[in-house]
């Protein structure tokens, strides 16, 4: 029968009524099983990416995913021969003659006198029956707990939240991933409004297109809430900005300008961009020549309108040609003299009040204004930023081990369009294939969003720890997203099969096993999740409240006498 009672109390309640779906035939611990399904199951209503609960035969139950549906028959020649008017003999071959198989990957395992599952190392014997697996059954596999997150819904038990630890995401770097238009920044918005809220790390964001910080741009130009609006962390939130004007015509409420002087511009960071500025090896070479010459003056000497003497001595000595210096100059001075972020001289170091907010537990969002449509503008700045800011943490953390200071706060830098920074040509260049690769060894990890994961190096997507897959449609994509994880085979399926909005699957550190959700909807659910009693205040009432907080008496009349 389709229906009946689960046998064991272990599974379900005596009186409980559980979805069967079939019997286990076949297959195998790495390949998965074959699961012959019930005549009476209805093959449209199971998806790929389901679960399921095998019942076995010493005490435990397995949870396994759906992977593959496939029709199958027994006499493939007489089913081209049936006479589809006959009714009467569809159904009785429904089932019989033809049926429905599901491919499904055994992950966890679980005792009847366990908590929670474990990993799967065996695999059920033939005709143990497999069932929907419950919205118990659901909660134990993703269990709510102190540091977790509901990421989305179970797709098939609406209701049913499905959570993962934001402890163990921040330990390594973590991907989110998925063709452009799938709604990428409103599920990182969210996830990274709980770090926050839980106060696990510290958040760096560069924010390319200015998303992140205050106002996040929808479809059809729908306004939704930032961080900063967020009422439980706004005040945790800091704004920094290249673009001041830009945020001021958007009300962003940025707090500081961040200007790069010249003397905190290295080699290296010009090196990145070799391509972009279409520099040679020898124009490349010499700039490292200029550094060992003249230390934090060098990048001022080589962008100055006049030649120093000094460096006229390097072409005397031929230490420097010429027309390399020449050549270096005009491809440069073209590009910077247009970021009007990049001067020779800066009131203020930006790295030491970005490391001061972030050691106090406050989170930064780099808005880029008008040069977030600049590629190269957010390569330069979000390299030169991240270096400093992740020497100063080897320095600190160091520090710590020798017992002269205290250990520096956790911190994670969320970047956008990383494979700009991580294909296998940049990988070894920048800050952030070194930060990928030293895992958690210096407190701080990555967080990158990106819509062309194959073109992140291989070995910087083997050391990304929690991976977060909303829609791809390119096959290299899909393969390199898949790269390192032990059910790679049997997922590539349930990838390929995500809707275009609103469906991940999360696998890796954060989660126990691979699962598909559908994401919450950003909006006023969200929002009610960071409400204060102020936020339904209007501006004389909360004015009233913060005067009291203060401790202040209101303004009478008397006082303007």
């Amino acid at each position: 029968m389709a229906d009946q009672p689960f046998p064991d109390k272990f599974f379900g309640l005596a009186d409980e009524r559980r979805h069967r779906l079939g019997v286990v035939v076949g297959g195998s611990l790495n390949d998965g099983l074959l699961i012959k399904m019930d005549e009476q199951v209805v093959i449209e209503g199971v998806n790929v990416g389901s679960y399921v609960t095998i019942a076995g035969q010493t005490d435990r139950k397995f949870f396994a995913m759906v992977t593959d549906i496939k029709l199958e028959s027994a006499n493939r020649s007489r089913m081209f021969t049936l006479s589809l008017e006959d009714e009467r003999l569809t159904d009785i071959y429904r089932g019989s003659l033809s049926y429905g198989v599901l491919h499904v990957k055994p992950l966890l395992v679980m005792q009847a006198n366990e908590k929670e599952p474990k990993p799967v190392r065996s695999v059920p014997v033939h005709f143990t029956v497999a069932y929907r697996s419950t919205p118990d059954e659901m909660a134990c596999i993703f269990p709510k707990e102190k540091d977790s997150y509901a990421i989305g819904e179970s797709l098939d038990n609406p209701g049913v939240q499905v959570h993962i630890s934001l402890k163990r995401l921040i330990e390594r770097s973590t991907g989110v991933f998925g063709r452009s238009g799938t709604g990428k920044t409103f599920l990182t918005l969210p996830l990274l409004a709980h770090v926050i809220k839980q106060d696990l790390a510290s958040v760096l964001i560069f924010d390319m297109h200015n998303d992140y910080g205050y106002t996040l741009k929808g479809d059809e130009n729908k306004k939704f809430k930032g961080l900063k609006q967020l009422g439980a962390i706004g005040h945790k939130v800091v704004i920094a900005t290249l673009d001041m004007e830009s945020s001021q015509r958007r009300g962003s409420g940025a707090s500081f300008e961040l200007q790069i002087g010249y003397d905190q511009i290295e080699p290296d960071d010009i090196k990145m961009l070799q391509k972009e500025f279409t520099l040679s090896d020898v124009q490349v070479n010499a700039l490292d020549s200029l550094h060992r010459e003249f230390r934090k003056d060098w990048f001022s000497k080589l962008l100055s309108e006049e030649v120093d003497e000094k460096v006229e001595a390097l072409f005397e000595k031929d230490k420097l040609k010429v027309g390399t210096f020449n050549a270096m100059q005009r491809k440069l001075q073209a590009r910077f003299h247009k970021f009007d972020f990049v001067r020779e001289r800066v009131a203020s170091d930006a790295v030491e009040q970005i490391l001061g907010h972030l050691q106090r537990g406050n989170s930064v969002v780099i808005e880029f204004g008008r040069y977030g449509t600049n590629p190269v503008a957010y390569l330069f700045v979000a390299n030169v930023l991240t270096r400093r800011i992740h020497q100063r943490y080897v320095e600190m953390k160091e520090t710590a081990e020798g017992g002269r200071g205290e250990e520096p706060r956790q911190l994670v830098i969320v970047i956008e369009e990383a494979h700009k920074f991580l294909q296998t040509s940049m990988a070894q260049l920048t800050i952030f294939g070194t930060i990928a690769r030293e895992l958690r060894k210096y407190n701080v990890t990555l967080l990158i969003v990106d819509q062309r994961p194959s073109q992140i190096d291989s070995e910087v997507m083997s050391q990304i720890g929690t991976r977060i897959t909303c829609a791809l449609s390119d096959e290299r994509d899909i393969n390199a997203v898949l790269t390192g994880m032990s059910e790679s085979n049997q997922l590539r399926g349930v990838l390929a099969s995500l809707e275009s909005k609103q469906q991940a699957l999360v696998m890796g550190h954060a989660v126990r096993t691979p699962v598909v959700v559908r994401t919450a909807e950003y909006g006023e659910a969200v929002y009610q999740q960071f409400a204060t009693p102020e936020d339904g205040l209007s501006p004389a009432e909360r004015a009233k409240l913060n005067q009291a907080k203060l401790g202040r008496r209101e303004p009478q009349e008397t006082d303007l006498v």
